[in-house]
């Protein structure tokens, strides 16, 4: 059976519970994410989408445990997150890899860490993995600054990994890669899933993508950020690149943009009502 599932599950390894994440502002309570419930099954793929500042990343940020909730409760395996857990791995736009570090070093880090330590033996071993998966081996003893973006961050996925988090929290990971590579990419990080198994959160502005990865998309308002819409993608995995091509891909993408799009334009309403503002994405 494929590690990847399409089908909710039971019980919920992610529960948000009426969460509201408020901020102060000059003219009072900025209000970011507001009444907002969401509960994520063991290994599904969720993807999170709407307009730029609209609270996306704060809700990962609260999942990751960065933040807290004003009100309203985040909760893994029925537990509330109060802080950063080894269970969960994140990453993000920005390449989160240390320079002065080899590839090899960047992905036994968090291993060398009380909370993943583990022998030197194990250690070389789920290097080797893990440059192996990500088409790194031959770079092991190569600094981030000689590899290109796309190998950078297939060494952030490397790193995030090779602690074995349950929970892969992604902040826009490919937003700054080219076309080409950020296929590649997408297609690499479903092959690493279907073999490794892990629950998945991705905030995306790219529709394509989200309906490419995700076993559900959930379409977000403009702020503050509440649910708009949630959306079974109907694909089975494994997914490959020809599946853009197909009627029903092209239909879902056009019903997914016209959401975003209408909260793109209440996003725009609302800015040109309060145009002093925090940038809360």
């Amino acid at each position: 059976m494929n590690s990847l599932v399409h089908a909710t599950q039971p019980t919920p390894r992610v529960a948000f519970d009426r969460v509201c994440v408020e901020y102060p502002s000059a003219t009072g309570p900025l209000r970011v994410v507001d009444d907002f419930s969401l509960e994520i099954a063991d290994r599904e793929f969720v993807s999170i989408i709407g307009p730029s500042g609209c609270g996306k990343t704060t809700l990962l940020n609260l999942l990751a445990g960065f933040a807290q909730p004003t009100r309203g409760e985040v909760r893994l395996d029925g537990v509330p997150v109060r802080g950063p857990g080894s269970d969960r791995g994140v990453i993000f736009q920005e390449y989160g890899v240390f320079p002065w570090l080899t590839v090899e070093e960047n992905i036994a880090f968090g291993l060398r860490l009380d909370a993943h330590r583990v022998d030197a033996a194990t250690r070389a071993q789920v290097c080797q993995r893990y440059m192996r998966l990500m088409g790194l081996a031959d770079f092991a003893k190569a600094y981030p600054k000689t590899l290109s973006g796309g190998m950078r961050q297939r060494l952030a996925i490397a790193r995030a990994y090779a602690v074995n988090p349950q929970f892969l929290l992604m902040d826009e990971p490919f937003g700054a890669l080219d076309a080409q590579t950020r296929s590649h990419m997408q297609d690499l990080l479903l092959e690493v899933l279907a073999a490794e198994g892990k629950t998945v959160l991705l905030i995306t502005h790219s529709v394509e993508e989200a309906i490419y990865l995700s076993s559900r998309i959930v379409v977000v308002t403009a702020r503050p950020s509440r649910i708009r819409e949630v959306i079974h993608v109907p694909f089975a995995y494994p997914r490959a690149e020809g599946l853009h091509e197909r009627p029903e891909f092209g239909e879902l993408r056009s019903h997914i943009r016209d959401l975003v799009m209408q909260e793109y334009a209440a996003q725009q309403r609302q800015a040109a009502r309060h145009p002093v503002g925090r940038n809360l994405e």
